[in-house]
């Protein structure tokens, strides 16, 4: 199988288990793949009164370090470019919102790891 295609089958299989672990937190899953000009969300979600944007991360391995560590600073920032986007389009600039991670380690092995990291950073201004 190509590589391409081998990552988005990645892609998939972790957007599909981060919205299983969000669904038994309580989330509202409200979009998958929300594209914008700027690139894509993985999910929109509501939480307890909050829209939250999620950026999913699956390592099949640490040795390039772990899922959660994964988020760089210029993604942060395309994510929040892409969910400012999205309050505009949906004319809720005045929503209450925050910014999860659903970090998957060691995806498709048996000792697999999902983890929900809720207000993995903050954008100011």
């Amino acid at each position: 199988m190509p590589i391409d295609a081998n990552r988005q089958l990645l892609g998939k299989l972790g957007e599909s288990l981060a919205c299983d672990a969000l669904r038994a937190r309580g989330y509202a899953i409200l979009a998958t793949r929300y594209r914008s000009r700027f690139g894509e969300i993985d999910i929109i979600a509501e939480h307890a009164g909050t829209l939250v944007f999620v950026e999913v991360k699956a390592r099949r391995s640490s040795r390039r370090g772990s899922a959660a560590e994964s988020v760089s600073p210029a993604k942060r920032r395309r994510v929040a470019a892409m969910a400012l986007d999205y309050l505009a389009w949906t004319r809720q600039l005045d929503a209450r919102c925050r910014f999860d991670v659903v970090a998957i380690d060691r995806i498709g092995a048996d000792d697999m790891t999902i983890r929900v990291i809720d207000h993995a950073w903050q954008m100011d201004g």
